[in-house]
């Protein structure tokens, strides 16, 4: 059977979902030879309105690159998780922020509530980065890429002079998960 595996990583512009959208396509397609698309959709305004970034990784050609049954969905907010999560699978997994998410829908799918923008904030100095911190999580939560594919994705694509405070928030996603998941 054909593996087709969908990720949306949802919340607000300036959030930095279509760089960490863009990293995990890469991943997957350079690093770990699968194929992957990747697509965003922006609201109305750049910075503060509703924001998506899609991304689907599978063992044979994609013929539409648009999630339609979510198997992982990140929502950094409130409003992302209310619009995004009648998508999701019943056997996928959602992954909130515990301080911008509070309301949980009920649903089949398991449910990760962590402290990613707190976590960027606290342990590495910027909330820019939650969207690299997400990146961690997701990938440990899902496997559906490697660890080295991503850490290579990211030393190539965050922007030059960052890439330590980007390797950080990335070590912070994995540890962060890792303590969820056991």
């Amino acid at each position: 059977m054909p593996y087709r595996y969908e990720i949306r990583l949802s919340g607000e512009g300036g959030q930095g979902l279509v760089l960490a959208g863009l990293i995990l396509a890469e991943a997957a397609a350079i690093y770990d030879g699968i194929n992957a698309t990747q697509t965003q959709a922006y609201g109305p305004e750049s910075r503060g309105g509703a924001s998506k970034s899609e991304v689907i990784i599978s063992d044979e050609e994609i013929d539409y690159p648009k999630a339609t049954q979510i198997d992982l969905l990140l929502a950094l907010t409130q409003e992302a998780c209310n619009k995004y999560w009648p998508d999701l699978k019943d056997s996928g997994a959602l992954v909130v922020d515990s301080s911008r998410v509070t309301e949980l829908p009920k649903g089949g799918f398991k449910i990760y509530h962590l402290p990613i923008i707190e976590t960027a904030k606290d342990q590495i100095g910027k909330a820019v980065v939650a969207n690299i911190v997400s990146l961690g999580v997701i990938t440990a939560i899902s496997g559906v890429v490697s660890r080295e594919a991503v850490e290579k994705a990211v030393r190539a694509r965050v922007p030059k002079g960052t890439e330590e405070l980007n390797w950080r928030a990335l070590e912070a996603g994995f540890k962060l998960a890792h303590a969820q998941t056991g």
